[in-house]
This record gives structure tokens, C-alpha cells and sequence, in this order.
């Protein structure tokens, strides 16, 4: 693909970057227009990507360094030099998510209601992410047959091996993230209670990751169970049961208040 997508000078425009970009100044617009009707104003909704920002970076590093923390711990001047790649998506997942809760009580929003709005602007995100991945290489599939897979042959690719058909799991990923959007949208005006449109985008997530996981290349982030689970695998399953219980529990509550 296209690690680099131009260059100005001495200055490179990444395509992992460039997408990334995209994708938050998407959600930022998004979250600006919906949270205004809650009072709050663009300083306020900055300061919100701020923080998760922070959340996205610190917890996502955290579980890349628990994916093997003996080699970490044996040598800490590993986890600096690393800084700057390596990130698991549920471990920023699962630390942003009680920052988010915090700070919309501290801004006096029901956090069920703002959830709605994030799981929209965080699956579109992490949906542009997944197209900057494909054009970064990282991510990438196993070696496959040529009919189905996709051949990255940039030497600055983080693909591998180079010039061999892998699975194409950035864009079956990217595919299931855009699709969560679409079937939120749908639900935007007809959900049953607040807060299911975000508990929807961690369900059909956790059911995607779990699937396309198994034709993920990159295999030395470890397995659990005896090797029957990959880490973002467990993780999955995890999310998905928690989401589930908590969309039933909102469901059984919100039908018993209208039944009064």
C-alpha cells in the first residue's frame, strides 16, 4: 500500500496519519454539532478529545506491554523506545470509556445519553484508523492464496512477509466498523433506551474481532488458553458479555419504567 502518501519538503504525510486525521476531525464535527445541544461548546468538546487522546494512548500501550510483560520488566528502556508503535485497540477501548463516563458527569451530561453520540464519533475513528492500518501495513493478515488476499510490496510497509498475498483483515475490519456506523445511524432515532447505540458498536465489534482475529499475521502479540484464544480474542469475548449483559439489564429497566 502507501505508507507515505506525499511528501511537502522535508515533511512526509503518512497515510496511517492522514486517515487517522480524517477520522477525528469527522468525530469532532459529529460529537461539536450533538453536544451543543447539551450546552457545551467547541473548547469543551477539545478538551473532551483531549483526554481521550491521553486514554487512547496510555491504555493502549499498558495492554501492548502486558502482551509479553516479562520481556518489559527484564528490560524497562524497552517500553520508551517502543513508545511510539505498538498499541492494542481494546486496551484503549476499555481505559477510555470510565474516563468518558467521568468527564460527562463533570460537564453534567448523562453519560448514557453521550454515549450514543461517542460510540458513533469512536467507531468512526477507529474505522479510518483500520483504512490507515491497510495503508500502513500493520495489521495485516496471514499468508494466503492470491485470489483472496492482498500484496503489499512498499519496502517502508510494516506488512509481512512483502510481495505475498495476505488476508485483507484491515478492510474486513474497517468493513464491520463502517457497518456498526451505518446500523447505529439507523437506530439513532428508533433505540429503545440511551446508551444502546454504544453497547451496538461494542457487540458487532467484539463479534467481528473475534472472526477476523484468526486470519490476523501478527501473531507474536500471544495466545491464552493454550493457544486457543488470541489476547484481543479473550478480550472479545469479554467485552462482548459485558456489553450484552449490560444492554439486557437496560432493556429489562427501561421496559418496567414504561410500564408504570
Amino acid at each position: 500500500m502507501y505508507p507515505e502518501v506525499f511528501s511537502l519538503g522535508s515533511i512526509s504525510v503518512q497515510g496511517y496519519g492522514l486517515m487517522i486525521f480524517i477520522g477525528v476531525l469527522l468525530a469532532y464535527l459529529f460529537m461539536l454539532k450533538n453536544l451543543k445541544h447539551h450546552g457545551l461548546q467547541s473548547e469543551d468538546v477539545s478538551e473532551m478529545f483531549l483526554w481521550c487522546f491521553a486514554s487512547v494512548v496510555v491504555g493502549g500501550k499498558i495492554f501492548f506491554w502486558l502482551e509479553d510483560p516479562k520481556l518489559y520488566v527484564e528490560n524497562p528502556s524497552l517500553m520508551l523506545k517502543s513508545f511510539g508503535n505498538g498499541f492494542v485497540f481494546y486496551g484503549s477501548f476499555l481505559l477510555t470509556v470510565p474516563v468518558l463516563v467521568w468527564w460527562f458527569r463533570k460537564k453534567g451530561i448523562n453519560p448514557w445519553v453521550a454515549f450514543d453520540y461517542a460510540g458513533i464519533a469512536g467507531a468512526t475513528v477507529h474505522a479510518f484508523g483500520k483504512l490507515g492500518c491497510l495503508m500502513a501495513g500493520c495489521c495485516h493478515g496471514k499468508v494466503c492464496n492470491e485470489s483472496v488476499g492482498i500484496v503489499f510490496d512498499n519496502p517502508n510497509s510494516h506488512a509481512s512477509p512483502l510481495n505475498t498475498p495476505l488476508y485483507p483483515t484491515q478492510i474486513w475490519d474497517a468493513l464491520i466498523l463502517f457497518a456498526a456506523i451505518g446500523l447505529m445511524f439507523l437506530m439513532k432515532k428508533r433505540k429503545y433506551f440511551d446508551g444502546q447505540l454504544f453497547l451496538m458498536y461494542g457487540l458487532v465489534y467484539a463479534v467481528g474481532r473475534f472472526i477476523t482475529e484468526k486470519y490476523r499475521g501478527d501473531e507474536e502479540r500471544g495466545f491464552v488458553m493454550n493457544g486457543l484464544l488470541s489476547h484481543s480474542q479473550a478480550i472479545a469475548v469479554g467485552v462482548f458479555l459485558v456489553c450484552l449483559t449490560v444492554f439486557v439489564w437496560r432493556y429489562v429497566k427501561t421496559r418496567k419504567a414504561n410500564a408504570v
